[in-house]
Order: C-alpha cells, then sequence, then structure tokens
C-alpha cells in the first residue's frame, strides 16, 4: 500500500483542485451573505449549519467517545480556529475585495510557522527565515497601497486588511493548539465538535446582531452553500488529501485558492485584479513556501522520483 508521500497524483489531484475551489468559493459566499446579515450573524450561521451537516456524520462514523473524552480542548479550538476567523473575514469582505482577502488568507502557514517557533519551539533555519521576512514584506507592500493599489473601495481597507492578518494568525495559534493538545483525534471529531464550539460562542452575537429585515433568497442559498459547500465538505476533503496527499502537499492547497477567489470576485462581482495584486501574492506565495520548508521538502521527492 502506498504510504501519503509516494501515492500517484492521480488518486488525489481532484479532490486538491476541488477543495482549492471550495474555499476559493467561501470569500464570495461571505460576501453575498454578510451584504445581507452582517459579519457576525454570517459567521454564526455559517458554523452552526456546518455543525448540523457534520455532526450526524461524525456520530455515524463512531466518533462520539472521543468528542466527548476531549470536548473542552475541542469546543476551545472552535473558537479561535472558526469563530474569530470566520467573523473578521465576514467584515473584511465588506471592505476590500474577495481575491484580496484571500491573498492575505495565503499568509495563514506564515503565522503558523512563527507561532509554532515560539510555542512549540520548532526549529527555523535560515532558508526559513528569510521566508518569513519575504512573506510579511509582501503583505506590508500590499497595506501600503491599499486601497489605491488594490482596487477597492471603502475608507475601512486598511483596517479590513488588519483583520485578515488578524484572522491569519488565529488560524496559526489554532494549528499550534492542535497539535499540543488534540493530536491523535479523529480528525472529523474534531471538526464536527469545533464547529459546535464555534456555533456556540457566536450564538448570542448572531441573535443580538441578527437583521431587521428578513435576509433574501441570495443570501440564504449563499449562507447554506458556505456552510455545507465550504465548511462541511471542504472539512472532509482536506482530512482526506492530508491521509492521501500527505500534509505538505494538503497546505499547498492554500497557495491555490486565491485563483478561485480572484476568478469568482471578477464574474460574479466585478472586481477588478491589478498587476500590483497579482506581484504582491507571488511574494507572499515564494515567502510562504521558503517559510514552511516546502521547498526543501519537494527537492527530495523530486530526486526520489528521478531515481525512481
Amino acid at each position: 500500500m502506498n504510504s501519503p508521500a509516494t501515492r500517484p497524483v492521480s488518486t488525489w489531484i481532484g479532490e486538491f483542485i476541488l477543495l482549492a475551489a471550495l474555499w476559493g468559493a467561501s470569500f464570495l459566499f461571505m460576501r453575498l451573505g454578510a451584504s445581507d446579515f452582517g459579519p457576525l450573524p454570517t459567521a454564526g450561521l455559517r458554523v452552526a449549519l456546518a455543525t448540523v451537516f457534520l455532526w450526524p456524520i461524525m456520530l455515524r462514523q463512531g466518533h462520539w467517545p472521543a468528542l466527548r473524552a476531549h470536548w473542552r480542548p475541542i469546543l476551545f479550538a472552535g473558537v479561535i480556529n472558526s469563530a474569530i476567523p470566520f467573523s473578521l473575514f465576514s467584515w473584511a469582505v465588506l471592505h476590500i475585495a474577495t481575491g484580496l482577502t484571500s491573498i492575505l488568507n495565503a499568509t495563514v502557514p506564515l503565522f503558523g510557522a512563527l507561532i509554532a517557533w515560539v510555542w512549540l519551539g520548532d526549529r527555523i533555519n535560515r532558508l526559513r527565515w528569510v521566508g518569513l521576512a519575504l512573506g510579511f514584506v509582501g503583505v506590508a507592500l500590499l497595506a501600503w497601497r491599499a486601497p489605491s493599489g488594490t482596487g477597492f473601495k471603502t475608507d475601512h481597507a486598511h483596517w479590513a486588511i488588519a483583520a485578515c492578518l488578524l484572522a491569519s494568525a488565529f488560524y496559526g495559534v489554532s494549528a499550534s493548539f492542535a497539535r499540543r493538545h488534540l493530536t491523535g483525534l479523529p480528525p472529523l471529531a474534531t471538526a464536527a465538535g469545533s464547529q459546535l464550539g464555534a456555533a456556540l460562542g457566536l450564538a448570542l452575537p448572531t441573535l443580538w446582531l441578527w437583521p431587521a429585515q428578513m435576509p433574501g433568497v441570495r443570501a440564504w442559498a449563499a449562507i447554506l452553500a458556505i456552510a455545507v459547500l465550504c465548511t462541511g465538505i471542504a472539512y472532509i476533503l482536506y482530512f482526506r488529501l492530508i491521509e492521501h496527499a500527505g500534509p505538505s502537499r494538503a497546505l499547498a492547497v492554500t497557495f491555490i485558492t486565491p485563483v478561485f477567489a480572484v476568478l469568482y470576485g471578477t464574474l460574479f462581482l466585478g472586481e477588478s485584479i491589478t498587476p500590483w495584486m497579482v506581484g504582491c501574492a507571488l511574494v507572499i506565495v515564494c515567502g510562504t513556501l521558503l517559510s514552511t520548508g516546502l521547498i526543501r521538502t519537494l527537492r527530495p521527492a523530486r530526486a526520489a522520483s528521478e531515481q525512481a
């Protein structure tokens, strides 16, 4: 039986592309939902409906005992991995282009590497430090030209960029938290339980800020799509991808997601992509590849394939 590192690309490339397409669509659906519901109700409905979707699957797979035994860290993981980042991104997409939001989301591995160094003592060699610096230079260049250099839109653009970076930092914190407290647990139990934790954390803000006028069919359809497709099904695909392709290749989906997000924003929202955004995105991706060690990881794999 092939290990994840040696399985043929043909066995997982379809799921890889589908996951990138689904996560890229999440920014479009957040915009459509938050425009009518508001940011916090959008995030609250997203995790609540994702919980409803994931829990029957989790129970059918027999993972309830694992969730019951570790419910405290799992629920807390939902707050820092879903409730807070989803809320921040839902607010940000109202003020900057969804394509730009997705590019900033690609900094998650940068924050993940930095936080793992501080918290877990992960070693960062000279090449990875260069990657971290390069990635954050790309972010600084994006922020410097906002909003004029990013093609958007309100006076809150700089704050929206800061919100995206804070959300990405929370993803990095949650990754280290999961390594410390959730290692060895069934991924589906963690996914279903964390969405419940996020739903509980956002329940009161969702009810308090519920829109006075009932949103229309388009907004409800966007919420349902982001909950079921971009959260529930995407979680399942992501865990399958880790199993079939390995963690490093699964992480690389972050670099493809902005391509779909920019495409959706252009087609359905009339957003424009500027050369400055493309250039900064390439800087961020290159920095992320270096900082996460993916370039070093790919070299031995390529050498092994050439020797085979």
